[in-house]
């Protein structure tokens, strides 16, 4: 059986990660001049009420030779890795992954590591990763496991909304003019994950139950024929929204599962308090 590695940026629950052997690279964050990681966090509810008190956190990308170490760990085990990546539209966490995959396969000839850029972000990354341990555990071969992947990766669909318009002007999302305006209207952005892996903003709505209500109509507009057993949704600390959303799906499309978790704080960072995202498999992102 071959190994699966990811990092914290497909914001998957650590119990998840721990039950299903998945190895983790961690990105670092900074709040407050403390520096943090995944595997020694601070509570994500503490994170966003700093956030929501002013505080402006800052992140880091993973860097080679951490990568190296989880690749090697896990090379140590198994002949094969697959390693799914942060999108590299968003981050250089790919491009460190794949300086360290090198180095290894020189070390390392005999075996087999491959890297994929998810062109994803949070729990659509996540969900990449979900079906890669669902095709190991089914006994999937690597090669038909990287395959699929490599296929389907765009056929993660990302919507997402965010309550304060503030935090993605600050990331350089969208324009100053935009955020106070949006801000005095209470206009909410719907905004989505492209094929470049990168965000972009597809609409706008007025008020927050409009705007959680128009990620359920945009999964409508993409799903297609894809079949989905389960939803992934993250959120920034606003657990009843991610219900709705739920509930909302559960009505609609009749899916039953669920994983709902918060948009770690590698992402939340730059999303801010309030964001939610719907994630699922899509004819089109």
């Amino acid at each position: 059986m071959f190994a699966i590695t990811t990092d914290n940026n497909g914001d998957l629950p650590l119990s998840y990660l721990k039950e299903h052997d998945v190895g983790l690279m961690t990105l670092t964050y900074t709040v407050e001049g403390q520096t943090y990681d995944a595997l020694h966090p601070m509570p994500d509810h503490e994170f966003y009420e700093k956030m929501r008190g002013g505080s402006m956190p800052t992140t880091s990308q993973v860097n080679p030779d951490s990568a190296r170490d989880v690749l090697e760990q896990a090379l140590r085990q198994h002949d094969a890795v697959l390693h799914i990546a942060f999108s590299s539209g968003l981050s250089g966490s790919y491009q460190s992954v794949c300086i360290a995959a090198q180095e290894l396969r020189e070390q390392y000839p005999d075996k087999q590591i491959v890297v994929i850029d998810s062109l994803a972000a949070s729990l659509g990354q996540g969900l990449l990763v979900h079906y890669a341990v669902q095709m190991r555990d089914a006994e999937q071969s690597f090669t038909q496991t990287v395959q699929w992947c490599e296929q389907n990766k765009l056929h993660i669909g990302h919507v997402f909304t965010v309550d304060d318009l503030f935090h993605l002007y600050r990331g350089g999302r969208v324009s100053k003019t935009t955020a106070i305006v949006g801000s005095v209207l209470n206009m909410k952005p719907i905004l989505h994950v492209d094929d470049a892996g990168k965000l972009v903003a597809i609409g706008k709505v007025r008020g927050r139950k409009r705007s959680l209500d128009e990620l359920v109509n945009r999964m409508a507009e993409r799903v297609g024929d894809k079949h989905n057993d389960i939803v992934f949704i993250s959120h920034g600390d606003c657990l009843a929204d991610a219900e709705y959303v739920r509930d909302r799906v559960r009505e609609r499309f009749g899916i039953s599962d669920s994983l709902i978790h918060f948009v770690g704080p590698s992402i939340g960072a730059h999303s801010g308090p309030g964001t939610v995202a719907l994630f699922f498999l899509a004819d089109h992102r």
